[in-house]
């Protein structure tokens, strides 16, 4: 039965011709269950009624400028976990894989390989009945020369004349930072996906660097687009002031997007730039509840947690004694609050202003679900286009600006005494003004990063 069998050693090199990969070196590694094939800009698509998926390769380990632009058939998404415990969602596609004289169907995960010493991953799953491995042994079947794999990739060299752009995030999957990598890719950009927690740094007065997950240097990017979740706001920050001093430019600053995320500096900053807010108390005792309550001008009140985002954190107590529960609860816990009047006209919507290099690009309404008072679209809030006012274009470039951003989510609310800001968001999401608006804000973010280098 061996004698049927491929003989493969420890490293070997193959090729994918469905695609158009005509060769490439793969880790032979029969401890791990799944194969996985390097994979940038990885879009799903409908072809002829079926799932398909796009994505781009760089099949030659430590080229970047080697490019090969794939489509295959999409078997399945599903989790998988690291060698390192990371855990991630990938899309796997079915394809021919091609050994020496041999050819067969196999399953692939499609994941971002840089840090890794190959470019595939050949598990056993895909070699099972097939194939014997002898560790000992590299390139049983041949490699090519360099001359060689020139002559092969000659017509895969990609252009130069864009920026090397990173997305510093979390969740590659979420609709953002997708449509963020697309615009820039699509503007012609060599995009990467940073995971915040997969990046350390070195601090060092003459070599400060920034690695990646397997050493990988990050130190030769332009530009870098900071999208740092509420939870890791302190190691984001320190992140992106790493690339600040490498002297990359990024698209909200580190110090930008710190007070940002403090709601009470945060509206301090906003006050002392003359924006009115809805009348708010801040108070660290128990004993000031009573105070506190009439301070903002009774029941019913808003009472929000100081690190709370998305409305997570947002309580309306409709009564006086409501109110003095939810706020001494809050307090026994030993978290810091803010007690804020409640808008009663605006009837459960607010404007939500995009705000990019000091322009308004687009503008929704969203309105809360009935029973509802958050008008937020993760709360299930629904959001159609809305025409503001110029007062209220005024109040969100001037929020933008005395938070010293360039990229910001304003949110304001209407009401008797005219327009209120309630909130400035350094992250704003993307799928509700883009689905609502049908426009390009990823793009204009691109736009605004080209600006900065004065490209047209």
């Amino acid at each position: 039965m061996s004698d049927k069998k491929i003989i493969l050693g420890s490293e070997e090199w193959c090729s994918f011709p469905e695609l158009g990969i005509p060769t490439i070196k793969a880790r032979v590694d029969s401890g791990a269950k799944t194969s996985a094939l390097h994979a940038v800009n990885i879009a799903p698509f409908i072809k002829n009624e079926n799932n398909w998926v796009k994505f781009d390769i760089n099949p030659i380990q430590n080229n970047q400028k080697t490019v090969i632009h794939c489509e295959a058939p999409l078997v399945d998404k599903r989790i998988v976990k690291s060698s390192s415990g990371f855990r991630e969602q990938r899309y796997v596609i079915q394809t021919n894989l091609q050994i020496g004289s041999s050819q067969w169907p196999i399953e692939m995960t499609l994941t971002n390989r840089d840090s890794m010493g190959f470019r595939m991953l050949l598990g056993r799953e895909a070699m099972s009945g097939r194939v014997l491995v002898d560790p000992e042994q590299k390139y049983l079947l041949g490699q090519p020369t360099t001359a060689t794999l020139k002559d092969l990739y000659k017509n895969s060299e990609k252009a130069t004349a864009g920026l090397r752009i990173g997305l510093l995030a979390s969740n590659p999957e979420l609709y953002s930072n997708k449509r963020i990598m697309e615009a820039g890719e699509m503007r012609g950009h060599e995009m990467h996906f940073l995971n915040i927690k997969e990046c350390y740094m070195k601090l060092d007065a003459k070599t400060p660097e920034i690695h990646y997950r397997g050493g990988k240097i990050l130190n030769q990017f332009d530009a870098i687009i900071p999208r740092i979740r509420p939870s890791i706001t302190f190691y984001g920050c320190a992140l992106t002031r790493q690339f600040e001093a490498l002297n990359v430019f990024c698209l909200n600053s580190s110090n930008a997007i710190t007070q940002s995320r403090d709601k009470l500096y945060s509206l301090q900053l906003l006050l002392h730039s003359g924006i009115d807010i809805p009348t708010t108390g801040f108070a660290n005792s128990p004993l000031d509840t009573d105070d506190l309550i009439k301070m903002v001008g009774g029941s019913p009140l808003i009472v929000k947690l100081l690190e709370g985002t998305q409305g997570k954190g947002v309580v309306l107590a409709e009564t006086k004694k409501a109110a003095e529960s939810v706020i001494n609860a809050f307090k026994s816990l030993n978290v810091n609050i803010l007690v804020q009047e409640f808008i009663k006209e605006a009837n459960g919507k607010d404007i939500r202003c995009f705000v990019i290099d000091g322009k308004v690009v687009a503008a929704i309404q969203r309105e809360a679900m009935p029973g509802e008072f958050r008008a937020n679209i993760h709360l299930g809030g629904t959001a159609s286009i809305i025409k503001v006012t110029a007062e209220e274009k005024r109040i969100a470039i001037k929020a933008t600006k005395a938070m010293d951003l360039k990229v910001a989510g304003v949110d304001i609310i209407r009401s008797a005494k005219g327009p209120l800001l309630l909130e400035v968001n350094s992250s704003p999401g993307l799928e509700g003004i883009e689905g609502a608006t049908n426009k390009d804000i990823a793009g204009e973010m691109i736009i605004a990063i080209e600006k900065n280098f004065k490209l047209k």
